[in-house]
Order: C-alpha cells, then sequence, then structure tokens
C-alpha cells in the first residue's frame, strides 16, 4: 500500500470487542514496587517505579542528589545530569539500563533551554533513542527546571 492510500477501518461486532475485553478482564496483572537507594526517596505518595509484566514504569525524576537527598539547583545541563543518572539507578534495581526505555516525558521550566536539555539527553541514548515528549509546564516541583519521567520494556 502506499503512502497515500488510508489503511481500511475494520469495525469489530460489539460481541466480538466484549469477548475480547472479558478475555483481559481475567488476565491477572502483577504489579511490584521498585525502589533503591541509589536514587532520591519518594517525596510523596508515590513509587519510584512500579513494574508490570515486561514494563517498567518509572516515577518523574527531578534533580535530587539520592546521597544527601537535597535538591541540587545549577545549569539545566547540570539537573538533566543528575536526573537522568537517577532514572538510570531505578532502571538498575530493575536490573535493566537505558537501553531498554522506550518512551520519556520530558516537562521543563523554559523550553529556551532545551537545545542544552537535549544534548545531555542525548549522551544517555546514543542509538535507538525511546519515542520522547517534551513540554514546558508553568511549574515543576520544588521550582526545578527539568523532570523526566519513563517507561521501560525488558
Amino acid at each position: 500500500m502506499s503512502r497515500s492510500t488510508p489503511m481500511p477501518l475494520v469495525r469489530l461486532p460489539a460481541a466480538v470487542l466484549l469477548l475480547a475485553l472479558a478475555g483481559c478482564a481475567g488476565m491477572q496483572m502483577n504489579s511490584e514496587v521498585v525502589a533503591t537507594d541509589n536514587a532520591p526517596k519518594a517525596i510523596g505518595p508515590y513509587s519510584q517505579a512500579i513494574r508490570s509484566g515486561p514494563m517498567l514504569f518509572l516515577a518523574g525524576q527531578i534533580p535530587i542528589d539520592p546521597k544527601t537527598n537535597q535538591l541540587v539547583v545549577g545549569t539545566i545541563e547540570e539537573e538533566t545530569t543528575l536526573v537522568l543518572n537517577n532514572l538510570k539507578a531505578v532502571l538498575e534495581a530493575n536490573g535493566m539500563t537505558m537501553a531498554n526505555v522506550v518512551s520519556t516525558s520530558v516537562f521543563m521550566k523554559d523550553l529556551n533551554d532545551f537545545p542544552k536539555m537535549n544534548t545531555v539527553y542525548g549522551t544517555y541514548f546514543q542509538t535507538a533513542p525511546p519515542a520522547r515528549a517534551t513540554v514546558q509546564v508553568a511549574r515543576l516541583p520544588r521550582d526545578v527546571k527539568v523532570e523526566i519521567s519513563a517507561i521501560a520494556v525488558k
């Protein structure tokens, strides 16, 4: 099929859809908290990560030094480096690396800093970089410059 030819829309009868959903409802999905002392402790009612099957859902990390549990305020490059190192530590606690990351969400205080953040980000994902969404937000926890969350698959 050429790119200009749209894929035909397939409509499933409602009964088929209900049977498929009923099959999913019977599936047991075990979720497990993943935590490490090598990344900042959660500063609220959330987990550093949740593993569900082969997938790991990593909470957003901000530039907190896991050794001191103190916020590190610096340049966008310094904050991005610490954020990605924190994500890396959570991945390692689950036996994964940055190569397992399939998607990230980057939240930035100022998109004018995007080129600098992107340069640091690129050093962590040199081959087969994950899908990514990057947005500017009005405010981030503790008024940091960047927060990044991720999804990884083993």
